[in-house]
């Protein structure tokens, strides 16, 4: 909360400092669409000199960019497309998402949505990560445009006048009509330069994210996914809360089951837990059922991170399992957990009996499980490439306090630079990636007709697509 105030206070202090600088600087304004712009000189030296002396080394670097923009442009219509179908077919995770599909990135976005899947999103990240993204990619756009001699005019940063006069985008103006008289494999280069910088930018602080996790983080803590579980079958179901069960069908038991909290079923001589939530989950089942087995940590309403059995510090899952193993079935234990969904954690203490382990005699059993979630494809290899510094089911501690605020910056810094390069190759006007789309149908075809046409249609058709989300995600609120 202490840190909410400072970082809200500079916000507005920014602002201010903003407000006073555009009015002073309002000579240099120029409104262009949505926009303000405010034009200025900074940097043009610099990248010309840049752009003149590694001319060489930028034109071989023009084929790397050149196709890391189809490659770029080829996900992000992959990803565009699974995004709409999820959005038509899948309402369930709409809901639970529940942030438009159309939406900046704004300070505090996932704590006001409640996305307990993202770190929190102060504006100290934003207006860093944004300087960062911006300034290296429109400094890569005028970089390789002075390699090819295509004329700086401006640069500058722009924002919406009808909002707080805040920093979101620089931008380096050339001389367009120049631009044009050149061959498209330069125009191409440079219109995928931006892109290039984002890439690269993500990759470099991923490796001072992967390097700062491994020196400032610790193993302190156990996650488990869910409680144990098992598959059973609807007919051998015998008894619910001590009831004889006459009929044995899925309906049936769910008018008998308690309307909150557990149910005990028995089958097969095996004792099990449910409640009606869980139950009505599974209402396309026909012959099975999952239920959680009658096992100490359900019953004693574990929750949290294991830290700590009976004073040992809990490290890893192997760490968990030697611990328990020293204990027999009806040992008692003392199992301490933390739960940090808050920026302060909240410990517990949980006296729980182990119990006998259902397959193996006089084995103890807790009855937590974990769940190992396989990725496949490219962007699943990716996902799971970019994590694997850190272990499945641990916890991790911060070794100082400013530990956990560095990371997510540098987290939201790597996010953020590869997915504006996926964004900006999408094939719409707006973006790099439009023109980029057109240059390409015009080298195929040779026919400036076809190249209007083909980009034209394919901008709508996105717009189109847009509006599509925007009308699934109101839908998916209103059934």
């Amino acid at each position: 909360m202490n840190f909410v105030i400072f970082d809200i206070s500079l916000l507005v202090l920014f602002v201010i400092f903003m407000s006073i600088f555009l009015y002073i600087k309002k000579k240099n304004l120029k409104k262009e669409g949505l926009l303000v712009l405010y034009k200025t000189s900074w940097g043009i030296k610099l990248i010309n000199y840049l752009g003149n002396k590694y001319k060489k080394a930028l034109h071989v670097l023009s084929y790397v960019s050149i196709g890391l923009g189809y490659v770029l442009m080829a996900s992000m219509l992959y990803l565009f497309g699974k995004i709409v179908w999820l959005y038509v077919f899948r309402q369930d995770i709409v809901r639970a998402i529940k942030i438009p599909p159309i939406m900046p990135l704004v300070p505090y976005l996932p704590q006001i949505f409640k996305l307990d899947f993202l770190p929190p999103f102060y504006f100290t990240y934003w207006i860093l990560i944004i300087a960062v993204i911006a300034i290296t990619h429109e400094l890569s756009h005028g970089i390789f445009a002075a390699s090819n001699l295509i004329r700086i005019k401006k640069t500058g940063f722009g924002f919406f006048p009808f909002f707080l006069p805040v920093f979101l985008a620089a931008f380096v103006e050339l001389d367009e009509k120049q631009m044009a008289k050149e061959s498209k494999f330069k125009q191409m280069a440079v219109l995928s330069a931006g892109t290039f910088a984002n890439v690269l930018t993500a990759i470099f602080f991923f490796a001072i994210m992967w390097l700062f996790f491994s020196l400032a983080f610790a193993p302190s803590g156990v996650i488990f996914d869910d409680y144990a579980y098992s598959v059973v079958g609807i007919s051998s179901i015998s008894f619910i809360n001590g009831i004889p069960l006459q009929n044995s069908s899925y309906e049936n038991i769910l008018q008998v089951i308690n309307e909150t909290g557990f149910s005990e079923l028995e089958s097969g001589g095996g004792n099990y837990l449910v409640t009606k939530d869980f139950l009505e989950q599974q209402k396309e089942t026909t012959e099975y059922l999952v239920l959680y087995n009658d096992a100490p940590a359900i019953r004693a309403g574990l929750k949290g991170v294991i830290n700590e059995i009976n004073g040992v510090t809990i490290e890893s899952k192997e760490i968990l399992s030697e611990e328990l193993e020293k204990y027999s079935p009806g040992d008692e234990i003392i199992i301490k957990t933390q739960i940090s969904d808050s920026e302060l954690p909240e410990f517990l203490e949980y006296k729980i009996v182990l119990g006998e382990h259902p397959e193996k005699e006089n084995f103890p059993w807790l009855g937590v499980g974990f769940t190992t979630q396989e990725r496949t494809g490219v962007m699943g290899r990716i996902v799971s490439f970019v994590s694997s510094f850190k272990k499945p089911s641990i916890y991790y501690e911060p070794k100082f306090g400013a530990g956990l605020f560095i990371y997510n910056l540098l987290w939201w810094l790597v996010l953020i630079s590869f997915s504006v390069a996926l964004i900006n190759m999408l094939p719409m006007g707006i973006f790099d990636g439009g023109r980029f789309f057109y240059l390409t149908v015009f080298g195929i075809t040779k026919s400036k007709k076809i190249a209007d046409k083909s980009f034209k249609f394919i901008t709508f058709f996105f717009l189109f697509l847009i509006f599509l989300l925007m009308a699934f995600w109101l839908f998916s609120f209103l059934t």
